[in-house]
């Protein structure tokens, strides 16, 4: 085990935690970057998730920004479809550099709204989880299971972008909503590997201590200490990243 690979995932946790992300494509990055084989990565960016969510979600919903009726109807269609995502092995280059692009556009639109003054309450626009039905919410969790099953990650980084678009929640809402959905959908995708005869990810104590420490920090800061503001930020940042990781890849960056 490389040395820094430890510091490297506890970061990452912090990081995402604090926006009610779990971290899958930090882990994806870090690993990658340290040459570990794609067969160990993606099982085990989504153990390290559903040990990162799971901390999240309590926090957040300690908190008490959970709102219920947002997060079941996307729950509920995300599950399934994320173990059959999991269980397919799909070229996914193109996929990944447009994707890339919608999570960048979406950054440089939250670092244009942190410019604004907002409270803590205020979502981009008037939520519209109130008026959208079951179904939509239902229809949107589908999609976004099978693509997290797919590519390895929990989904929050195709969830958040998509519920900052349609104005559905506050921002401490959304991560609240963000973290249980990441753990259940890396619970569904980790269940479709195993059942495509992929191995059950071994990662080390030294990488689950990290993860565990960098999610309890990271989570209790943002669920209980961030302003509004700096979670957008923060917000903004974690899809950079993970735009810029995931349009890299193509390139064999």
């Amino acid at each position: 085990m490389h040395a820094i690979l430890p510091v490297a995932i506890g970061l990452v946790a912090l990081l995402y935690a604090s926006v009610g992300h779990a971290g899958a494509t930090g882990y994806i990055a870090v690993m990658t970057l340290l040459g570990m084989p794609s067969a160990v990565v993606r099982p085990t960016a989504l153990l390290l998730n559903v040990i990162v969510a799971t901390i999240a979600s309590v926090q957040f919903i300690r908190a008490g920004h959970f709102r219920s009726r947002l997060f079941w109807p996307l729950a509920v269609a995300s599950v399934p479809c994320a173990f059959v995502g999991g269980t397919l092995t799909l070229p996914t280059a193109a996929f990944e550099a447009v994707l890339g692009g919608v999570l960048l556009a979406s950054a440089a639109r939250m670092l244009l709204d942190a410019r604004r003054p907002m409270s803590a309450d205020s979502p981009t626009v008037e939520p519209l989880d109130a008026n959208h039905p079951p179904m939509v919410w239902a229809a949107i969790g589908g999609m976004i299971g099978l693509l997290s099953g797919l590519t390895g990650v929990g989904g929050g980084v195709f969830l958040t972008p998509a519920l900052l678009a349609l104005g559905a929640a506050p921002l401490k809402t959304i991560a609240a909503v963000t973290a249980p959905f990441i753990l259940v959908n890396s619970l569904a995708g980790l269940g479709g590997g195993l059942l495509a005869g992929r191995p059950f990810p071994a990662a080390g104590l030294p990488v689950i201590a990290a993860a565990v420490l960098g999610g309890v920090i990271g989570s209790h800061v943002g669920a209980f200490r961030l302003p509004a503001r700096t979670l957008r930020l923060l917000m903004a940042a974690v899809l950079a990243f993970a735009s810029v990781k995931l349009l890299g890849r193509p390139l064999g960056l």
